[in-house]
């Protein structure tokens, strides 16, 4: 009997939504051969994360093993799956599997952190084989928010893994690949030993509905406007976009896109061949002289950034444009749960310009991920022995390992750094690694645990003061002086809280003994204690106290 396992080792998307990084192995245990399936980044926000770029998976683990990694597969271009390509692909060096699309959005992102774009090669899709080590791995094409999303179909000496990636079932998508019910009979036919499974909407309870259900409620809403119409929705939603802009031509609009990445979407989709009649738009400049009641616009900004242009246009003008008042704006989008406060504020101040806002409607948006119904029906047409979920958070894994445990299928709840055996009759986690998160800060890349972003929020808590202090042959030479960030001027005792500090600490300077004096680290250590002490007294406050100590020998 071999020793050899297959195992299943997620280092992100498994409880959470975002930053999907999942790592398969075949081999004697330690010497497994590897491939990864996708590499994405979550989002910052303001409480947890301030100042941070991005955030991606900790790869430690993988890249201490990176000799034993074979390749990478990207299953589609969102940015939760493709987006920390560029900067980590140099600690990986392994070749990089994708579709055209997401091809194009790979090659961006290593070309944007100087990486050689040529590490991205082009795949089909099944029956077409990839070989990677113990592996054979074909792309199973499928429906999502966004063109050309793909499964994966992996098969191994101990049987077919299919990985689902982000999918839905449609039969009418706009753009991209229909549900295949006969494709996916077909690959079930060997037998699959794991289904392992995108697990977002198991806990919606309707069929899911095709994209091309919202065109006609598109349509008359964009009609129905009487003044400028604007609408926002997913960049990468290439079909929503589509189906946006032929509602506006529909109703004798001129379409003006608004955003960066709106427009970089567009173009990938016509440069990579998926979209070949997206309706004429207008410049941002030819738009300003367009009457208000003829101009679409469609913005970036559907989960409120502050940088995009929906955010922008929420302020004021952006680019020459402003909304007034009998102004519609649609979000065709879902709030993803986190965003809701930056959403709000954006619908808030557009409702205080008279503009009407319509938002959170299923009549004009549809979700990219299948329901819980259309779980139950991939289960049954695939027939794995075993299901794993993925990409959702602890609560949907375990609701839908429930799903699958109810209709007699193995099942386990995995979550990242957890090493799964899937060799056997039943999935077992044997071991964990370490699966933590690296940020993006500025140009740098640092650890989660570094303390950095402690720090930073700790100064965000508390504010700042720095304190500065001149000694000469060990005396204090003059009264210390204090700065304050973040900190209120004036404490409790109606004094400027600059002097209350300067007064405490000039005091203890006067009574402090040589060997204080002579000690820079204890020195500092007492003027910290006495700010903080002086500062609570003011303010109720403990600040982060910086001292600096500067010495002059006579």
């Amino acid at each position: 009997m071999s020793s050899d396992r297959l195992i299943y080792l997620p280092l992100g998307g498994a409880g959470e939504i975002g930053m999907n990084a999942y790592v398969y192995g075949y081999g004697q245990p330690g010497k497994e051969r590897l491939i990864l399936v996708d590499l994405g980044v979550t989002f910052p926000d303001m409480d947890t994360t301030p100042g941070v770029n991005l955030i991606m998976p900790d790869i430690s683990w993988l890249e201490e093993n990176a000799d034993r990694l074979e390749a990478i597969f990207i299953t589609h271009a969102h940015e939760d799956h493709v987006g920390a390509v560029g900067r980590l692909y140099s600690k990986l060096k392994a070749p990089i599997h994708a579709r055209p699309f997401t091809r194009h959005h790979a090659q961006r992102k290593l070309e944007e952190a100087g990486q050689v774009p040529e590490a991205v090669i082009a795949a089909g899709v099944y029956p077409q084989v990839i070989d990677a080590g113990p592996f054979k791995i074909s792309f199973l094409p499928l429906s999502h928010s966004i063109p050309e999303s793909s499964g994966l179909i992996i098969d191994t000496p101990a049987g077919r893994i299919v990985h689902t990636g982000d999918f839905k079932l449609d039969t009418t998508p706009v753009l991209g690949d229909p549900f295949d019910e006969d494709l996916w009979r077909e690959i079930a036919k060997p037998g699959v030993k794991a289904l392992v499974c995108d697990s977002t909407n198991v806990f919606s309870p309707y069929d899911g509905r095709s994209e091309a259900s919202v065109g006609a409620p598109l349509r008359d809403l964009v009609k129905s406007a009487p003044n400028m119409f604007v609408a926002t929705t997913f960049a990468s939603n290439v079909a929503r976009v589509k189906q946006l802009a032929e509602a506006g031509e529909a109703a004798g609009r001129s379409v003006c896109l608004l955003g960066r990445a709106m427009r970089r979407m567009i173009q990938a989709g016509v440069e990579t061949g998926v979209l070949g009649d997206f309706p004429k738009t207008v410049t941002v400049e030819d738009a300003r002289d367009i009457p208000r009641g003829n101009l679409m616009l469609i913005v970036t900004g559907s989960q409120g950034e502050r940088r995009a242009a929906s955010a922008q246009l929420s302020r004021g003008k952006y680019l020459g444009m402003t909304l007034k008042e009998g102004d519609m704006f649609l979000f065709s989008s879902k709030t993803i749960p986190g965003n809701e406060r930056g959403v709000g504020r954006i619908m808030n101040a557009y409702s205080e310009m008279g503009v009407d806002v319509v938002a959170e409607s299923d009549q004009y948006h549809v979700s990219g991920h299948a329901n819980r119904p259309d779980l139950q029906r991939v289960h049954e047409i695939i027939n794995p022995q075993m299901v794993i979920p993925m990409h959702g958070e602890h609560r949907h894994l375990r609701e839908h390992a429930k799903l699958a445990e109810q209709a007699g299928r193995k099942s386990l709840v995995v979550v990242n750094g957890a090493v799964c055996d899937l060799t056997g009759d039943a999935p077992h986690v044997v071991e964990h690694v370490e699966a933590d998160r690296i940020y993006l800060d500025g140009d740098i890349l640092i650890g989660a645990m570094d303390g950095i972003v402690r720090d930073r929020i700790r100064l965000a808590l508390n504010g700042h003061v720095i304190v500065n202090v001149i000694v000469e042959n060990d005396e204090p030479l003059g009264e210390p002086w204090v700065e304050l960030m973040g900190l209120p001027e004036i404490g409790l005792s109606r004094a400027p809280l600059v002097d209350v500090l300067e007064e405490d600490l000039g005091q203890f300077l006067m009574r402090a003994g040589d060997k204080t004096l002579r000690d820079d680290d204890k020195l500092g250590e007492e003027l910290k204690r006495i700010a903080r002490k002086t500062a609570n007294e003011e303010i109720g406050r403990k600040p982060e106290v910086t001292v600096v100590v500067s010495r002059l020998e006579g």
